[in-house]
């Protein structure tokens, strides 16, 4: 029967798919070779423990030290969204009334790549940056979760990208003013240091001497943040400190000079939080690199268009620039006064490619070479052309969100999905008895696997997203109704358990496929269609589905099997059907 069973196997699949799939059903069907059903039930079951024990360690919060792995399982954590972290949400409205319309998709696109590097260069964890189109709106929506200072988020992501070409500058640098304005700044900052040792009120001293005005009005203090949300020495200074300390140096950032002192410490929901108070005296940065630089009088605005393109004799990747009239004398010139010199590009300040010219170029075409890929080549035409179109953005709205309310939220949502799984569980289990027993252990490793997976992808969990994850539950015990009936009315029938089981599932089988197929289309059509909030809803949701099917199907299915091959009973009470004995082959 086995190997019948393997040749309609191979045979399908070759008509189906061609000799491609042949050899892995030859593998399989030597694999298995020697196995009997009843062998094949069992090793089903271990695969089973081993997924639920993976599953298990992944979504477990914090593995113990002594478990194998524990720091690889550690490493992943549920990724909260902005309604349940809490911080800043802006929405910016795109103006492309000046661009073509088959261009403006891509150029919004280029405004979302430039604020993306803006915000993961401010050390953001976890940044949502979304572009959206309603009628003839172009958005661009900005969700930074665990930052809560909305200004300094807007001045961080600023508005029009700026693209510049510029020539090495032969002129030398005079950096002494800012390296005496640095030392008084140091000097100062060393005074307060002494008087906050003395006085230890370093509230006052903020309010009197800071110069950081975002947290000045605060008494100098920053609010709670954990690792990876402020610059890495002010970090190490507060996580290396005890509360109510002073920090025995000044601590010197990219910004100036810090007096840090530790209020506060707690548990937070992706590791330790910390909370501070702070002086800042700022400093002025000494260029480094870009003062080698000089500007010319050629920008983005000179730009028509850059595309990719390949060498016709090496076949990689390159982008090619084409200038306005315009943009062609200038570039003509500054090539010819540059060859055999670098010429850089910079967009929003910072270097993107730095060519060396080999010949004036007069015809208005250039082309960047370079060791990058097709993806960064892409990503390269598209930073251009986001620096060359007419793409301003103007903030439409900005809203400050409290963490207290998203950790309201979870707990709420997560007391609802305690009760109605409980309330689940008991109609399984005093409806269908010993099936609904092995359901409800088929739902537990399928909540495991399932979160699990959130964590890995990893998905920005939301309030909405939670709801999807609670409704694909009930969708998964669902199948398993439909499983039970079926087998319920072949044992009525005078079937065997083994065949009854078998027979169910197979009658089952369509009606649940087709209900789940039914729900993933509508999901689909919510991510593609849907907002941020309804995305989030369809994505937890599509997963839970797929899940809930391999749950019903395959757990459920081996859960069953290995009760039928290990005889474990034949009475008709567990299983809820009339006769008084059912029948075990």
């Amino acid at each position: 029967m086995a190997k019948n069973f393997w040749q309609k196997i191979g045979q399908g699949l070759q008509s189906t798919f061609g000799f491609i799939w042949w050899p892995f059903v030859a593998l399989a069907r030597w694999l298995f070779r020697d196995l009997t059903p009843r062998k094949k039930v069992w090793l089903a079951f271990g695969g089973i423990v081993l997924l639920f024990v993976f599953s298990g360690l992944i979504s477990y919060p914090k593995v113990p030290a002594f478990i194998p792995g524990a720091s690889w399982f550690n490493k992943f954590n549920i990724q909260l969204g902005l309604d349940l972290k809490g911080g800043s949400h802006l929405v910016y409205q795109a103006d492309v009334s000046q661009v073509p319309p088959k261009e403006r998709a891509d150029a919004l696109e280029g405004v979302r790549d430039v604020i993306d590097r803006r915000v993961n260069f401010f050390g953001v964890s976890e940044p949502v940056i979304q572009t959206n189109k309603v009628g003839d709106n172009w958005r661009v929506i900005v969700e930074l979760p665990g930052v809560k200072d909305v200004n300094q988020a807007i001045k961080l992501i600023g508005e029009t990208p700026i693209l510049e070409f510029k020539e090495q500058n032969n002129k030398p640098v005079d950096n002494t003013e800012i390296i005496n304005y640095n030392n008084e700044a140091k000097k100062k900052a060393e005074g307060i240091l002494a008087q906050a040792k003395q006085d230890k009120d370093l509230a006052a001293l903020a309010k009197q001497y800071s110069e950081d005005d975002g947290s000045k009005a605060q008494d100098g203090d920053v609010n709670w943040f954990g690792r990876g949300l402020m610059v890495k020495p002010f970090e190490e200074a507060v996580f290396g400190m005890k509360v109510n300390e002073i920090y025995p140096t000044v601590v010197e950032s990219q910004f100036g000079y810090h007096i840090i002192k530790k209020t506060g410490e707690r548990a937070g929901d992706k590791g330790p939080e910390v909370r501070a108070s702070h002086v800042l005296i700022k400093t002025k940065a000494i260029p480094v690199g870009e003062d080698q630089w000089v500007a010319t009088n050629l920008s983005g605005k000179h730009l028509t268009k850059a595309q990719v393109q390949f060498d016709q004799q090496t076949g990689l990747p390159e982008v090619s620039l084409t200038f306005n009239d315009e943009g062609k004398k200038l570039f003509g010139e500054i090539t010819g006064r540059n060859v055999g010199k670098p010429v850089a590009i910079f967009l929003d300040g910072a270097p993107i490619s730095v060519p060396t010219v080999q010949q004036a170029i007069t015809g208005g075409q250039a082309v960047i070479t370079g060791s990058f890929n097709l993806t960064e080549a892409k990503q390269l035409a598209q930073r251009l052309n986001s620096g060359a179109l007419p793409v301003p953005i103007k903030l439409l709205t900005q809203e400050s969100i409290d963490a207290s309310l998203g950790k309201d939220s979870i707990d709420k949502s997560l007391f609802a999905g305690l009760i109605g799984l409980a309330l689940v569980a008991a109609f399984m289990i005093l409806y269908y008895r010993l099936p609904g027993l092995l359901a409800i252990g088929a739902l537990g490793l399928y909540s495991l696997l399932t979160l699990a997976i959130f964590k890995l992808w990893p998905i920005t969990l939301t309030l909405a997203g939670i709801a999807g994850y609670i409704l694909s539950v009930g969708m998964a015990v669902d199948a398993n109704i439909l499983i039970f009936e079926r087998l319920k009315e072949e044992l009525r029938s005078g079937k065997a358990l083994n065949q009854a089981i078998e027979e169910g599932f197979k009658r089952a089988w369509t009606s649940i496929r087709d209900s789940n197929v039914s729900s993933l289309i509508t999901a689909v059509i919510l991510m593609w269609f849907g907002s941020s909030v309804v995305k989030g809803f369809a994505i937890t949701l599509s997963l839970g589905i797929l899940v809930s099917m391999f749950s019903a199907i395959t757990v459920t299915r081996t859960l069953l099997r290995l009760l039928a091959a290990g005889r474990i009973t034949n009475w008709r009470w567990p299983f809820g059907v009339s006769k008084k004995k059912i029948a075990v082959i």
